[in-house]
C-alpha cells in the first residue's frame, strides 16, 4: 500500500499491486487493472519510487522471516550438522 494525494488534497492509500499504468500529462493519471482511473498530485516518478520502496520493504520482511534458521526446516537445511548416534 502506498500513500498518495488526490488533487483536492485528500489522502489516498492505494494497493500498488492494482496499478496497471502511471502516466504524466500534465497531471499524474493512475490506471488500475480494473479500469478505474485516479488523478494524484504526486509526479509519476514519485509514484513509481513509492511502489519500489514499498515492495523493497515487503521483500526485506520476507528475507528476515525466511533466513534459513526457521525451526520448521529440516536440520540439514537450517545449516545444522547431522548428529551421530551415541555409542
Amino acid at each position: 500500500m502506498i500513500r498518495l494525494t488526490r488533487l483536492n488534497n485528500q489522502a489516498l492509500t492505494l494497493n500498488s499491486d492494482l496499478i496497471k499504468f502511471v502516466e504524466q500529462s500534465p497531471d499524474t493519471l493512475i490506471t488500475l487493472i480494473g479500469g478505474e482511473k485516479i488523478v494524484v498530485k504526486e509526479r509519476a516518478e514519485e509514484v513509481v519510487a513509492r511502489v519500489i520502496q514499498f515492495r523493497r520493504l515487503v521483500l526485506e520482511g520476507l528475507s528476515c522471516a525466511w533466513d534459513g534458521s526457521s525451526s520448521h526446516l529440516p536440520p540439514a537445511e537450517r545449516g545444522e550438522a547431522k548428529k551421530e548416534p551415541e555409542k
